[in-house]
């Protein structure tokens, strides 16, 4: 997929990329920092490190179909506040 709305891929950061992964054609840089970090259920892989939440192992913002996911989350968590 190239650079659109729901991926994007920076080439040119120095932190890229930022987790240790096998194939960066499809690492997507679009939520660098993920949108669902203050969510307790955000579904991601993380563990609590001395009472912070650390998502080193998550790679969920960083798929294909991250943008996808992390919408769908976000839409939930507004509409069950209702």
């Amino acid at each position: 997929m190239k650079n659109s709305y729901r991926f994007y891929k920076n080439l040119e950061c120095e932190y890229f990329p930022c987790h240790k992964i096998d194939n960066t054609d499809e690492f997507n840089c679009m939520f660098c920092y993920c949108p669902l970090y203050l969510l307790d259920e955000c579904g991601g892989n993380y563990i609590m490190n001395n009472g912070v939440k650390d998502c080193s192992n998550c790679l969920i913002p960083h798929k294909v179909s991250g943008y996808d996911y992390i919408n769908k989350k976000l839409i939930e968590k507004v509409y069950s506040k209702k």
